[in-house]
């Protein structure tokens, strides 16, 4: 009795120990989330200043250079060729696939049933023809 009150105490002691830990770091990244430090308020905020350029000029690229885009469209042009995209040809949808089956056709089930039976009735005339004393005492 008194071993297993010990054993439930000890498990119960686990139990809370855990849940005080999980608690005790869910606030702890909680309380920083509230007060970033200047570097890291630095990065959201240059994270925030693309974002807002790039929707603002439709999603191209942001403070590029001609020189940068033809060097961009040099690559897609080369990737293009490759893979030998076709012209309007979506590259970043996922693929579709359509397969089907073909209906399967039987094979040989009517010359089988021909071909059985006179297999079948020479068989059986090669037994009768042959020696009692060389027909095994086991059947096939």
């Amino acid at each position: 009795m008194l071993t297993r009150l010990v054993s439930r105490l000890s498990i119960a002691r686990h139990v809370v120990c855990q849940q005080a830990q999980r608690n005790i770091g869910v606030s702890a990244a909680a309380a920083q989330k509230m007060n970033l430090d200047p570097i890291q308020q630095l990065f959201v905020e240059k994270i925030r200043d693309y974002a807002n350029k790039s929707k603002s000029i439709g999603g191209k690229l942001v403070d590029a250079t001609p020189d940068v885009e033809n060097i961009l469209r040099d690559q897609l042009d080369k990737v293009n060729r490759v893979y030998a995209v076709k012209e309007g040809q979506d590259m970043t949808a996922f693929p579709t696939f359509n397969f089907s089956d073909v209906p399967l056709a039987p094979v040989g089930l009517g010359e089988l049933k021909e071909v059985s039976e006179p297999v079948q009735a020479e068989a059986e005339e090669e037994m009768q023809d042959e020696d009692p004393a060389n027909i095994p005492f086991y059947e096939v």
